[in-house]
């Protein structure tokens, strides 16, 4: 029987662009960026998310338009099927980069088979996309490439007809203007993951390239009753609400999603981050951390924690 009390960080090495999803039976499933194919990994535990059973669920046939560069995938449970967004391309620039759609409507996302959906027709090239579901409607969220005016991408949102389908025009959110978004040679803002809690709704993004030092969380803020398609519904944080640690030895922290403990009563923050200044981005590893919540209802995600410190296991596990 495991009696660990803590662990350290980080707990997925070479695991990128990491994606924690807790399904209503406890199980914690775990996506990252492999490059070639789709890994899904199934764990009773957040803090041994890496020691639990893996399947390949899509491998794409080689030489097509999207099989190459699967980067960011994201497990989502809606309306009682499984879908995956992931980014893809043929091999070439930014500019054949899209969103891809896999969907299972089998009970286990384990098992069963996973169809192909389609690539959503974003307006322009993208990356990072995301689902948000609020009051009953689904809503798209990526990161698409432009001129801002400095080249790079930038958050947009959309409206969804069904898991695989975009309707209507899009709206820019977040532009990469500050100082802090535009380090090392690109000005980014990418990685859009949703947090939900106290009547509001925060949008937490990466910000600068991921092989930058400084790479870094930003977020905006909307009360939870307005339209999250009108851009002035959206507080942008005018610094990073989460960053690197020089002390800790933890650097480009970013791409992140959002958990709980297994008995609901603790919050978590999945994210990569690099173990030196101008590390290959290979070695981009998964690390984990409880936050909390600031006296004004936004959250308090901390600073990055150390490898060589402690950290209590999540509550119940």
């Amino acid at each position: 029987m495991d009696k660990r009390t803590t662990f350290c960080n980080p707990v997925a090495e070479r695991a990128a662009d990491p994606w924690v999803y807790k399904h209503s039976d406890g199980s914690y499933y775990f996506m990252a960026t492999r490059g070639d194919r789709l890994v899904l990994t199934r764990s009773s535990t957040l803090s041994g998310i890496a020691a639990g059973r893996q399947a390949t669920i899509w491998r794409p046939e080689p030489g097509g338009s999207y099989s190459h560069h699967l980067w960011a995938p994201e497990l989502h449970y809606l309306g009682g099927k499984w879908y995956v967004y992931y980014t893809a391309n043929d091999g070439g620039g930014d500019e054949s980069r899209r969103i891809c759609v896999l969907e299972n409507v089998g009970a286990d996302p384990m098992e069963g088979e996973w169809t192909w959906k389609g690539a959503l027709k974003t307006p322009v090239p993208g990356l990072d996309g995301t689902v948000m579901e609020l009051r009953d409607r689904l809503y798209f969220l990526y990161a698409g490439y432009g001129h801002f005016p400095d080249y790079g991408s930038a958050i947009y949102a959309m409206a969804m007809n069904d898991p695989w389908t975009l309707e209507g025009e899009q709206t820019l959110l977040t532009a990469p203007t500050l100082d802090w978004e535009k380090q090392g040679g690109m000005a980014i803002n990418e990685g859009p993951v949703v947090l939900r809690r106290n009547g509001r709704v925060f949008l937490v993004y990466s910000a600068s390239t991921t092989w930058s030092e400084d790479y870094a969380l930003g977020m905006l803020t909307m009360e939870e009753g307005a339209d999250p398609m009108s851009a002035s519904s959206w507080t942008k944080s005018m610094r990073p609400v989460f960053r690197k640690s020089v002390e800790n030895g933890v650097y480009a922290t970013g791409h992140n999603s959002f958990t709980k403990s297994p008995d609901d009563r603790e919050d978590w923050i999945v994210y990569h981050a690099l173990p030196a200044p101008g590390a290959a981005t290979s070695l981009r590893a998964t690390r984990i951390q409880p936050f909390g919540w600031k006296p004004d209802g936004t959250p308090d995600f901390g600073i990055p924690l150390g490898d060589a410190q402690a950290i209590a296991i999540p509550s119940g596990e």
